[in-house]
Order: C-alpha cells, then sequence, then structure tokens
C-alpha cells in the first residue's frame, strides 16, 4: 500500500514528535514559515542542563530506492533552516540563547513508522 507525500510527511511528523518527547524535549511550535522556508518542529531540550532551544528538520521516506532520509538534508536546507532559526529567534526574544539544529529521519512502510532515528546538532 502506497501512501502519499502529503500524508507520509505528516505521519512522519507525528512520529517526531513523539520521539523528541520521549526524548525530554518539549515541543514549543510546529510548521513555523518564514521567507526562507519552513521549520518542521521548535522544541525545548534541557537534557543538558542547559535549556536549548532546537529546530528539527523532520525527513520521511517510504522508498529507500534514492538513500535514506537524513541524506535528503542538503547543505542548502540546513542554510536556510538556520535563517528561518535566526528569523524565530528575533521574533521571539525570551527563548533561550542556545540553538541547535536536529534531523529526525523517519521511515515509513505501508501506512506504519518501521524506523526513526534522532541526529542531533547536525551544524557541527
Amino acid at each position: 500500500m502506497s501512501i502519499s507525500t502529503i500524508t507520509a510527511g505528516a505521519l512522519g511528523e507525528k512520529a517526531a514528535c513523539e520521539l523528541l518527547q520521549k526524548q525530554g524535549y518539549k515541543i514549543i511550535d510546529r510548521n513555523f514559515r518564514t521567507r526562507y522556508g519552513e521549520i518542521d518542529i521548535i522544541a525545548l531540550d534541557f537534557s543538558n542542563k542547559l535549556e536549548t532551544l532546537v529546530f528539527v528538520e523532520v525527513k520521511t521516506r517510504w522508498n529507500l530506492d534514492y538513500g535514506y532520509p537524513e541524506e535528503a538534508v542538503t547543505p542548502r536546507k540546513l542554510r536556510l533552516v538556520a535563517q528561518a532559526a535566526q528569523f524565530y529567534k528575533l521574533t521571539h526574544p525570551k527563548t533561550p540563547d542556545l540553538l541547535r539544529i536536529d534531523v529526525v529521519a523517519i521511515e515509513v512502510e505501508g501506512d506504519r513508522v518501521v524506523a526513526t532515528r534522532l541526529i542531533r546538532n547536525v551544524t557541527g
């Protein structure tokens, strides 16, 4: 059974939120749009005892013929996410000073999630 790109994306974002919450993240915004593009998930991470504002790019694939989901996060995409993150920070000044970009990779078969991976701090 094949699902549409929109359905796979929604399924992937839901699974990503669940994974992040299990890891202790607090989701504060989703699908934040700017002229630079969209940030899929914005969350707070308290795991290092310092509150960190995390911008999460979610990539979902139901077919690995073109590679793993995380391989689709290009340097250009990371630059756009970083620009959108700076815009978010400027428009939300009471958020933490520590910023980070994470990627959540989701693999889907049919209408179910079969694998999730969290890659932290993809910018270095």
